[in-house]
């Protein structure tokens, strides 16, 4: 092994076909002379920006691709990708690099306003890190570095995800519930073979990297000729061999499955290979996928890490693989990488090598005849600070102009888990179906590779009638699909719920809250994965939508879930760091900020947010109403919306200590007392006082439901006189006014003032008899926050900026008025929608570019596109 002169290659390759893909001397990684191997061509990778070819009209549609394609230099499409999706050529490079937490145009002002906070923080922050040894929910220290990497994750709802990068990267790991690790595992590739005629003329690991380590692993694929597409839960990648007539399209697929309750829990992954030969010569193919046990940090070092072959035979379908035990307290797992055998396919192994070291045994391996030697037994385990990994590799026979298909699944058994108080052992969904012992990852790669067809059938079933739909823009059809990711990626826990784990003095109130919880289990997901907080409740307001959607019955156990938190107390008090004031964590009969941190006891112990106190919030109870009312609207559940009723009358009777003037219209604090916490708002405003009048009015709709006509009189006479103080303290002839303080930004337009109309409608209200606002004023506003918020904006390229000052500048009274949130900006695209407003397809455009866009940093708003897929259903054709 070594480098040689470029003249020297023996590569059988016509010097035409010898496509450059690195600036470096070209690494030459040659046999021991076996004599049955030729010397391997490997491609030297030079830019080809001076000598590209013309491309062919058709290749790829700018629409979709725009800038990220620009540097594919291939014709290959591969085997049956979508038109619609996400592309980027791998190759491509993000010219924009991102920072998280940058402060370069936070104003001096709105700097010396949050020193106080800053002080508390940094203390707080020393004690949880230092002290609790933890890691804080938010850490504004030791902030993730914002890497534009990321692709479609691995894994189905609550088991753990496993990230892939676009350039085939394993990158992003969530095993350990809700907890994030950030680490590219360099061992975890896929390695293609090609023989002709007895001897291997082509072996590369598909990927871009150049690593230290694994030095005898023919690296640097050229990226200029492979691309990557994602349509989640699917994801493409197509790469074309130089100089080689063949094709790879790897296809993975994850079982996201609407409607769903229980593939949708597996944690697995397939990947499914179609090699096409376009040349005259038949060729033996082969694909190794190399495997670490583990990801080579501190969870490895205390060693007893392990691997063994596996071989399952059941129903005439024979799966076999590799098992890497990983026992690591206190949530040990088994990961299983697995091969489909068929007829015109080969299976072989290497139960464990070094994956610190050059690689050259399973190198040279591979080489000598396109398969491993596949040992009998399982490994020894692991010294302390030893790694060790593992390889399968699938071959097969290739005709002249023919095809073939090697099918690969990574799945992964981690039942019984613990949060990070390690108080209580919880079971996961799949477990249900697959069992609790921790033997299970067998099983689940031999029903991944069985069922995966059928999987695509369905996912097929529930995207074509969006794709297929010739009104609707391709960005559209790939953002509605990319951005469901979050359910699944979003530090997503799906548990069993065990009987004795219910309280119950509950069982008279809600009669349908125990087989609910004990049929579907307990949902929960991050406000992000950088904010670490499950089902935090004023954004969940603007995400649910999907999950009510695709999954109602995981919706209504979380609105179960918050109801249950919301009848508790927890009197412990703490200091809260906006204010510095010491309150209670939580008090009866207010919803909840969120259900817990995964560091902790979620849960259990609710309010990981400590920010500000948010039993003063005016928001999050009326949220509530909205919410149980929009399920009940969609799923027609009476006995849900009769379960949550007594909830309902009790957060609506804690919000009316907020009407101080009893005008029928809530007050906000001088605070920032609602979702955007950075935001002061003072007595009435347009964002709660539009979402009290519209919970309100839901409650007027929820009382006639269930017979209560007291309730429903009373709930009406508030509406009324509300109302009116409405439109008489915030409706200026444009808009409604932010607030009504007396500083300057009590006039801001505010891009999310119609909340409570969007909702309305959402739920068939807001309109004719049940109208809550009067339409004209709907519509004016609308059209000024288009005309100012978005169209005097940055251009009109960057959605709705959350404030707006009326004489166009944006307001900057605060961190967070002068922000774009994009999950609002869906909400006000979708009620631009509801209101027949052309604005609201236009402001599409400018919350998804064509050619800028890209699967986003993790985010429950992401998935919030969905409710523009509401608006959407609901205008008449």
């Amino acid at each position: 092994m070594g480098t040689q002169d470029p003249g020297n290659m023996g590569t059988c390759v016509p010097a035409s076909e010898q496509i450059g893909c690195a600036k470096e001397d070209p690494q030459v990684y040659c046999p021991q002379e076996t004599g049955n191997t030729r010397d391997v061509q490997v491609t030297d990778c030079k830019s080809p920006a001076d000598n590209r070819p013309q491309k062919e009209t058709g290749c790829f549609n700018p629409e979709d691709s725009g800038q990220l394609m620009a540097s594919y230099e291939g014709k290959a499409m591969g085997y049956q990708v979508p038109p619609f999706g996400w592309r980027i050529c791998l190759a491509h490079e993000f010219t924009e690099k991102r920072k998280p937490f940058q402060a370069n145009n936070v104003s001096l002002s709105n700097m010396i306003k949050h020193i106080g906070m800053g002080l508390r923080y940094l203390q707080w922050w020393y004690r949880k890190t230092q002290v609790e040894k933890k890691t804080p929910f938010i850490d504004m220290i030791n902030s993730v570095p914002l890497r534009q990497i990321y692709g479609c994750p691995l894994g189905g709802i609550g088991g753990g995800t496993i990230t892939r990068g676009w350039r085939g990267q394993f990158c992003r790991w969530q095993l350990n519930p809700g907890m994030y690790q950030h680490r590219t595992v360099i061992t975890d590739q896929f390695t293609v073979c090609l023989r002709r005629e007895g001897q291997t003329v082509y072996q590369q690991v598909l990927s871009l990297e150049r690593p230290s380590v694994l030095r005898s692993w023919n690296w640097g694929l050229c990226g200029y000729f492979a691309f990557y597409h994602a349509l989640y839960p699917r994801a493409w990648t197509v790469y074309q061999l130089p100089g080689q007539n063949v094709t790879l399209t790897c296809r993975q697929i994850t079982p996201i499955l609407p409607h769903d309750y229980q593939d949708s829990s597996l944690p697995v992954g397939v990947f499914v290979w179609d090699v096409e030969n376009e040349g005259d010569e038949a060729l033996d193919v082969s694909i190794m996928f190399s495997m670490r046990n583990g990801l080579g940090g501190g969870d490895d070092a205390p060693g007893g890490l392990w691997n063994e072959p596996f071989h399952l035979e059941r129903d005439a379908e024979t799966v076999q693989g590799l098992l890497l035990h990983h026992p690591t307290l206190p949530n040990p797992y088994t990961m299983a990488v697995a091969a489909r055998v068929t007829a015109d396919t080969t299976v072989t192994h290497i139960t464990a090598f070094d994956p610190d070291g050059t690689g050259q045994q399973v190198w040279q391996d591979l080489l000598q005849d396109g398969q491993l030697d596949s040992p009998a037994g399982q490994s020894t385990p692991t010294q302390k600070g030893v790694g060790v990994a593992g390889a399968v590799c699938v071959s097969s026979k290739l005709r002249p102009r023919g095809q073939c298909r090697l099918e690969f699944s990574l799945a992964w058994d981690m039942p019984r888990i613990m949060f990070g108080a390690k108080g209580q052992v919880h079971y996961r969904r799949y477990t249900r179906f697959f069992g609790q012992d921790g033997d299970a990852a067998p099983a689940l790669s031999h029903y991944a590779l069985c069922r995966y067809t059928e999987w695509e059938e369905r996912i097929s079933a529930w995207q074509s009638p969006v794709l297929d739909d010739r009104s609707l823009p391709a960005w559209y059809k790939s953002a509605l699909f990319n951005e469901l990711y979050f359910l699944a990626d979003g530090g997503t826990v799906w548990l069993e719920v065990r009987e004795d784990s219910l309280p119950q003095e509950l069982d008279g109130n809600m009669c349908h809250l125990r087989p609910t919880l004990r049929d579907y289990g307990r949902f929960g997901y991050l406000e992000g994965q950088e904010y670490r907080m499950y089902n935090t409740y004023d954004v969940h307001f603007y995400a649910s939508f999907a999950l009510i959607m695709l999954w109602p019955k995981l919706e209504l156990s979380l609105q179960y879930d918050m109801a249950l938190a919301t009848l508790r107390e927890d009197l412990t008090r703490r200091r809260y760091l906006m204010s510095g004031v010491m309150a209670p964590v939580k008090r009866r009969n207010v919803i909840p900020h969120d259900i817990g941190d995964p560091d902790d006891e979620p849960w259990l112990r609710v309010n990981a947010y400590l920010i500000h106190d948010t039993a003063d919030w005016k928001d999050l109870n009326l949220k509530f109403v909205l919410q149980v009312y929009r399920d009940y609207y969609l799923t027609g559940d009476q006995n849900f919306l009769k379960d949550m009723w007594p909830v309902c009358l009790a957060v609506m009777e804690s919000e009316m200590k907020f009407d101080k003037d009893h005008d029928g219209l809530i007050e906000n604090g001088g605070y920032a007392d609602q979702t955007y916490d950075g935001w002061v708002t003072t007595g009435p405003s347009a964002y709660c006082g539009g979402l009290w009048l519209a919970a309100v009015a839901v409650m007027v709709q929820m009382a006639a439901v269930c017979g209560a006509q007291d309730i429903q009189d009373k709930f009406s006479s508030i509406l009324s006189r509300g109302q009116e103080a409405y439109e008489r303290l915030l409706w200026n002839g444009r808009y409604y006014n932010y607030d009504s303080s007396s500083q300057p930004q009590s006039r801001s337009v505010m891009s999310d003032q119609c909340a409570g109309q969007w909702f309305l409608k959402a739920c068939g209200l807001g309109e004719g008899d049940t109208e809550v606002f009067p339409t004209p004023h709907v519509v004016r506003a609308l059209q000024t926050i288009f005309e100012l918020n978005v169209q005097a904006f940055a251009g009109g390229a960057m959605g709705a900026v959350n404030g707006m000052q009326p004489h166009g500048v944006p307001d900057k009274s605060s961190v967070q008025s002068d922000e774009v949130w994009v999950g609002v900006v869906y909400g006000l695209a979708a009620t631009m929608i509801q209101e027949l407003l052309p604005s609201g397809f236009c402001l599409w455009v400018t919350v998804i570019s064509p050619t800028c866009w890209e699967l986003p940093e993790g985010k429950d708003f992401t998935v919030s596109i969905y409710l523009v897929e509401v608006a959407i259903q609901r205008v008449p054709s």
